[in-house]
């Protein structure tokens, strides 16, 4: 395994960051950061079925995500360097980790999503070693940044 990221590291994450700039992408991936939010496999089955734009928008960032950490993965773009620059496939593994099995088993795949769980883990790690609260700080904004959306959402309804 080479040591330090070279230039063919840097073409792949610049290449990644072009494809993210894609207007359809770029509003999926906002969505899914700052509205997509299903506590189990059931809940997501029901807000966001087959079909509807809601499931193309997270099905279109997680593919995206998945797809990235499969690059790392496999060494084709050093983990560190990924890291260092990227971190928002953590943010969406977060939303879907507790209930991956339920959709793994509904769809009979147990790769569903594998190589963003398995990048995720190695960055957890990672993160523990340079800044051992900083994921449960962001987890903790994420999670009040959701709790403040309903009542925003009320209020506008109201209006």
């Amino acid at each position: 395994m080479r040591e330090h990221p070279d230039h063919h590291d840097a073409e792949l994450l610049l290449s990644l960051y072009d494809l993210r700039r894609e207007a359809k992408l770029r509003q999926a991936r906002e969505w899914v950061v700052s509205e997509f939010e299903a506590k189990t496999f059931e809940e997501f089955v029901q807000q966001y079925p087959a079909g509807s734009e809601k499931n193309a928008s997270f099905r279109m960032t997680i593919s995206y995500w998945d797809m990235a950490a499969s690059l790392v993965n496999n060494g084709l773009i050093k983990e560190d360097f990924f890291f260092e620059n990227t971190t928002e496939f953590w943010i969406v593994w977060d939303k879907v980790r507790k209930w991956t099995p339920t959709a793994r088993e509904a769809f009979k795949n147990p790769l569903l999503w594998k190589n963003l769980e398995s990048l995720t883990e190695k960055y957890e790690q990672w993160m523990g070693k340079r800044a051992p609260q900083a994921l449960e700080a962001r987890r903790r904004r994420l999670q009040e940044a959701a709790a403040k959306k309903p009542a925003a959402s009320r209020s506008q309804e109201e209006r």
